[in-house]
C-alpha cells in the first residue's frame, strides 16, 4: 500500500502513524502542504501513485483545500472533503448534528454585534461565544456579564476578518469538570478518554488531565451517530455529561476531522495508531474488491 501524508508539521500523532505504516512495509509519501502546489490537471508527483491519502494538516484552510484537490485527482482521502467541510466549521457541525437528531448544545448564530448581544442576553449568563473555525479552545469566551459580552464583541468587530462577523453563541453546559473524547473509525469506537480541568475549558492541548473512559451504550450510540452525521472517517467525537459525572444523558458539542490522539494513546490500553492503520488497510482493500481489471489493464 502506498500512502500519502498531507502535513504542515510532523507531530507525535503523525510519528505514531508513520512508524506503524513503515513497520508494516507500506510506502509513505510525505507532502508538506507549505511547499506543495496543486494544479487542476495533475497532482503533485507523489500523490498520483497513492492508494490513499491521510490529511493531517494543522491549518483548516490547508486541510480543506488540499483534501479537495486529492479528491479532484480521484485519490481517496481520509477524511473526505465533505467531512472536512462539515467538521471544520462549527456552524456546519451543529447543523449536521441537529438535523440528525443528535443532542447538541443550544446554539444561536448572529451576524452583527447588535444581534449577537441580543442573542447573548436571551441565553443569559454565563453563555459561550466561539469562533466558527478553530481548535484547542482558542478564542473561546465564557461570558459572565453584559459588560464582558460588550467588550468581547467590540474586540471581534475590531479584528475585522469575516469569520469574526459570524457570532456563534452557545449555551454554557455546566459539565462535571470534564468532557469526553471518543475516537472513531467510520463510527466504530476505537477508544475513549475523559479530559478534566479546574478551568471551564477541558482541552488536552490546554493541559487537562486525561484518563481512560469506559464507554457506555449511550456514548457509543451517540459517537456512531455523530460520525454518520458528518460522513464518517477518522474522527474525534467530543461529548459532555448532563446532570453530573456518571449521568446517562450527554450532548455532543464537537466532531474533529484531523483528530489528535497522542493524549488518548497515553491514557488507554489500546494502541490507537495500530487500530487506525488496521482500519485504513481494510478500507483500501475494500475499495479494490469487485474490480476485474488487472494492473496492466488499469489506465494511468
Amino acid at each position: 500500500m502506498e500512502v500519502g501524508l498531507l502535513y504542515s508539521r510532523i507531530r507525535p500523532d503523525e510519528k505514531l502513524l508513520l512508524t506503524e505504516l513503515r513497520e508494516r512495509g507500506h510506502e509513505v509519501h510525505k507532502v508538506d502542504v507549505r511547499e506543495a502546489t496543486f494544479g487542476l490537471d495533475a497532482p503533485p508527483e507523489p500523490l498520483g501513485q497513492c492508494d490513499v491519502v491521510l490529511d493531517r494538516c494543522m491549518a483548516t484552510s490547508r486541510s480543506r483545500y488540499a483534501g479537495r484537490f486529492a479528491d479532484h485527482y480521484d485519490v481517496p482521502v481520509v477524511n473526505s472533503p465533505e467531512t472536512a467541510k462539515l467538521c471544520s466549521d462549527k456552524v456546519e457541525t451543529t447543523l449536521a448534528l441537529s438535523e440528525a437528531g443528535i443532542p447538541t448544545p443550544e446554539t444561536t448564530v448572529a451576524f452583527t454585534t447588535e444581534s449577537a448581544l441580543e442573542a447573548i442576553e436571551a441565553f443569559g449568563y454565563p453563555c459561550v461565544l466561539k469562533p466558527v473555525v478553530g481548535s484547542w479552545g482558542r478564542l473561546m469566551a465564557k461570558l459572565e456579564s453584559r459588560s464582558a459580552a460588550e467588550a468581547v464583541l467590540e474586540h471581534k468587530e475590531t479584528l475585522g476578518h469575516y469569520e469574526h462577523s459570524v457570532f456563534y453563541v452557545q449555551q454554557f453546559v455546566d459539565k462535571p469538570g470534564r468532557d469526553l473524547r471518543v475516537l472513531t473509525v467510520d463510527g466504530e469506537p476505537v477508544a475513549a478518554m475523559s479530559r478534566s480541568s479546574d478551568h471551564w475549558l477541558t482541552n488536552a492541548a490546554a493541559g487537562a488531565e486525561t484518563e481512560s473512559f469506559e464507554l457506555d451504550s449511550e456514548v457509543e450510540r451517540l459517537a456512531r451517530e455523530a460520525s454518520e452525521a458528518v460522513g464518517g472517517g477518522l474522527l474525534g467525537v467530543d461529548l459532555m455529561e448532563l446532570g453530573g459525572e456518571g449521568g446517562d444523558e450527554y450532548t455532543v458539542h464537537e466532531v474533529n476531522h484531523t483528530v489528535e490522539f497522542k493524549a488518548l494513546n497515553a491514557a488507554v490500553d489500546v494502541d490507537v495508531a495500530t487500530t487506525v492503520i488496521d482500519w485504513l488497510e481494510a478500507k483500501v482493500a475494500d475499495s479494490e474488491v469487485g474490480t476485474d481489471a488487472t494492473p496492466a489493464e488499469v489506465q494511468p
